[in-house]
């Protein structure tokens, strides 16, 4: 998704919008939605109000558009209190489940033969998943390193 999309989804998506999320971040709705805007030239969502953005959302979607706008992934890490042995569990069936859903991705993108760029795109989109996973179910574990 582009970085643009993402502003905008970030506010749109969130329960009552911009009438919602604009008095959190100082400015009024009509100035959040035209900063929001991807068609708009004159405002902007600045550094700093993207980062709060994402803060109030609690939404990864600006921080993930943006490193793949880079060919880069974002990788949460664990907290310490989220590495019992239940989180570890948890993690290992969302690294299996991650690495079936590349493999549904590529059946459904040989199916007719031929390879598209969006078809290329969701694969990618799904492989990052699974890196994202594993480098998740690592940190857990680590989480649970002896000090």
């Amino acid at each position: 998704m582009h970085i643009a999309d993402a502003a905008y989804a970030v506010v749109h998506d969130y329960p009552g919008g911009a009438e919602s999320l604009a008095p959190r971040l100082g400015m009024s709705s009509a100035v959040l939605r035209n900063k929001v805007n991807p068609n708009n030239t004159t405002h902007h969502v600045t550094l700093a109000e993207a980062l709060r953005l994402s803060q109030i959302t609690g939404s990864r979607v600006l921080i993930d558009a943006f490193a793949t706008e880079l060919g880069l992934i974002v990788i949460e890490l664990p907290a310490p209190e989220n590495c019992a042995d239940g989180e570890v569990l948890e993690w290992m069936a969302k690294t299996w489940e991650t690495n079936g859903d590349i493999g549904k991705e590529v059946n459904a993108t040989f199916a007719d033969s031929r390879v598209e760029a969006h078809e290329v795109a969701k694969i990618k989109d799904r492989v990052f998943s699974h890196i994202r996973s594993l480098f998740g179910l690592v940190g857990r574990i680590e989480g649970m390193a002896e000090k």
